[in-house]
């Protein structure tokens, strides 16, 4: 399945440990998209658990780049209520991320914004306000978060470039 983010020209990544509660919302998304939802043949929905940076930079050093790129994440950032979905910049980026993904950390951020600059890749990051990350290994998202996954899915379906929907 690696080998289909060269051939895929729209990917979704799901980031994020199921180990360490709300922090398992990303490959909670991914696998709802793969088990109760159709995404078109072009585009491929992976969890990538906590190696996004190692996709980043081989997709940095590849001829074959996709058009589209999906970065699911949980975050803890200010005035957001716990399940609420909402996109935003690379720049915005917390600096304190509260998964193990620590998506604001080089070489992370440096490998998008040069994606997103040099290659014209679209990348859009959606993420969800976490309501707890414990500080011990406990699975499972909270009822607030777990809520926000079809949530998720269905903002990333109207999402898909119109000539990729069914």
């Amino acid at each position: 399945m690696i080998s289909e983010i060269f051939e895929k020209s729209v990917l979704i990544f799901g980031c994020g440990s199921i180990l360490w509660g709300d922090d398992g919302f990303g490959p909670a998304v991914i696998q709802a998209l793969q088990e109760r939802y159709r995404l078109p043949a072009d585009a491929l929905a992976l969890d990538v658990g906590t190696s996004i940076r190692d996709i980043l930079f081989d997709l940095v050093l590849s001829d074959r780049k996709p058009r589209k790129i999906f970065i699911i994440d949980a975050v803890e950032y200010p005035n957001r209520a716990p399940g609420e979905v909402f996109e935003i910049p690379v720049a915005g980026i917390p600096e304190k991320k509260t998964s193990d993904f620590s998506l604001h950390q080089f070489p992370t951020v440096n490998m998008l914004q040069e994606l997103k600059e040099h290659s014209r890749i679209d990348i859009t990051i959606l993420v969800v306000q976490v309501e707890t990350i414990p500080e011990e290994v406990r699975p499972g998202l909270s009822p607030a978060v777990t809520r926000a996954v079809d949530t998720a899915c269905r903002h990333l379906l109207a999402a898909l470039p119109a000539e990729e929907s069914d």
